[in-house]
């Protein structure tokens, strides 16, 4: 397992590891033992049956309202795939057997036949080339999966930097898998839990705020910052490969120590349109673009 710039970054040189029940036991090992350490930001996105639910009832803030509708389709719904791509401090990628590495988990519990799910949802992730029948039968158990992961290295760690785009839905589906339970009612109780699973975490919906000329979902933003995306889109794999490249090429261009908007760091543990980014903002729907 190395880390070297001598390998451009493209489809040839990139392999997404598909991840299913037969081999789930062995890439979690393999990232234990030889990538979490010396790779520990991570970038996450996760494919989900959409939004099918909204909450009733009175709510003190737009962000309880966010809240509570992630909440209520969290646990309705199930998760059918998880993008994992480790880095560096530099955006560097694992390279193993002269290929870049990025892990793509496939989970079995969503039913087409049986499952509620947003339509539009479901065609996007077919047309991406998501196989569901495949997923129910070789994808992996969630819980077997919550268990693993437990002692992967991965969560529980103040050393892991968590990337992510627009990161409630996909932290909210991550949360459950770990706690094997439905999500706490309150979101106070949302956060505890979040910053004791994931103790650093970088959403760039919620930096964007503070630069005006960047605007939209994760396509336009890497766009915006001349980020070309490998592999195709609504794929968790890929989706997690892009959000790791405009990561970095964010931070460099305006969150670096000593510019305008200072250090990186001051914007941790903040998610767009929850917590304390909810008291009083208006939230953007969930779908990314």
């Amino acid at each position: 397992m190395t880390a070297t710039t001598s390998i451009a970054l493209t489809s040839q040189s990139l392999q997404i590891r598909e991840v299913w029940a037969e081999n789930l036991d062995d890439e979690l090992r393999f990232i234990r033992e030889f990538v979490i350490d010396r790779f520990p930001y991570l970038a996450m996105d996760t494919e989900f049956p959409g939004v099918v639910a909204r909450p009733v009832g009175n709510f003190k803030s737009q962000g309880e309202f966010q809240y509570q509708t992630l909440r209520c389709n969290v646990d309705l719904l199930k998760l059918i795939q998880l993008g994992l791509t480790f880095t560096d401090s530099e955006g560097q990628l694992p390279i193993y057997r002269d290929k870049y590495c990025v892990w793509q988990f496939n989970f079995r519990e969503f039913n087409l036949n049986e499952d509620m799910y947003a339509h539009d949802s479901i065609e996007l992730l077919k047309h991406s080339g998501i196989d569901f029948q495949a997923h129910l039968e070789r994808g992996i158990d969630t819980l077997r999966f919550g268990e693993l992961l437990m002692v992967s290295g991965v969560v529980l760690s103040p050393t892991v930097k968590w990337l992510t785009f627009h990161s409630g839905y996909d932290f909210g589906y991550l949360l459950k898998l770990c706690i094997a339970s439905p999500l706490p009612p309150r979101e106070e109780d949302f956060f505890e839990l979040l910053q004791l699973y994931f103790p650093c975490i970088y959403d760039m919906k919620y930096m964007m705020r503070y630069v005006n000329e960047l605007h939209g979902g994760l396509n336009k933003l890497a766009e915006l910052l001349d980020v070309d995306r490998i592999g195709p889109q609504h794929q968790a794999g890929s989706d997690s490969l892009l959000t790791a490249c405009t990561f970095f090429k964010l931070r460099d261009v305006y969150f670096l120590p000593g510019n305008r908007l200072g250090p990186v760091e001051q914007y941790e543990n903040i998610l767009y349109g929850l917590g304390p980014d909810g008291e009083g903002n208006d939230s953007e729907q969930t779908t990314k673009i």
